[in-house]
């Protein structure tokens, strides 16, 4: 089993699944396509059919987009817990992954990850101001507190235990970080959000991403 990423410095998409499959225990070695280089898509093309990371090759197919190897995961390893366990929980877990995957477009443009913003290392940016940005922001960390409130009490997670949702805010953690988010500026009354994107990035697992995402760059 082959998962393919993007430049691990970078590609916040690649490390949601990154993140799943290492918290299944499954045995997988990882190929890394360098992004935003002109034969990125052809590179890429070779693999996956959307010429896009992340790609799952596993069993003679290929598995792209990170939410569909999440809920692939999952179903693969059904005693891994990678849901809330709690139905009304589960529901909700869903629901939160998938504004993920398809809301928050200021926040995805104006606090970007690239070449000159990596998921890694010390913050180094000032958050550019813009409504849209403010409005995705203030969204997040109601989020954040509404199900950390709700469902939370199991532990620092925002479900309580480990979940698929945390996969896929880890790398919002990390751009809240590079950008030097106040959340209390945002809605944070309490530090709860804060609280919550600090446990995130300091989840032992990411902590393996970023040590493979500073290699990577030395290495480049």
């Amino acid at each position: 089993m082959k998962l393919l990423i993007g430049d691990p410095a970078y590609s916040t998409w690649s490390l949601r699944p990154w993140l799943v499959l290492k918290r299944c225990g499954a045995a997988f070695e990882t190929q890394i396509v360098r992004l935003n280089r002109p034969d990125t898509f052809d590179e890429i093309r070779k693999v996956s059919p959307n010429g896009k990371v992340p790609a799952l090759l596993v069993e003679g197919e290929v598995i792209w987009d990170s939410l569909s190897i999440a809920v692939w995961c999952a179903e693969r390893w059904p005693d891994a817990g990678l849901w809330p366990a709690e139905p009304k929980a589960r529901w909700l877990a869903r629901s939160a992954v998938c504004e993920m995957h398809s809301a928050f477009g200021a926040l995805r443009n104006l606090m970007g990850m690239g070449p000159d913003h990596p998921m890694i290392g010390e913050a180094r940016a000032e958050i550019p101001a813009d409504p849209a940005l403010d409005a995705d922001l203030g969204r997040m960390v109601e989020l954040w507190r509404d199900m950390r409130g709700r469902f939370g009490a199991g532990g620092p997670y925002m479900f309580g235990g480990w979940s698929i949702a945390d996969a896929f805010f880890t790398p919002v953690a990390a751009r809240m970080r590079h950008f030097q988010v106040d959340l209390a500026a945002h809605g944070d009354v309490d530090g709860t959000a804060a609280t919550y994107r600090d446990a995130l990035l300091n989840d032992p697992l990411f902590l393996e991403w970023t040590a493979l995402a500073t290699a990577d760059l030395a290495a480049d």
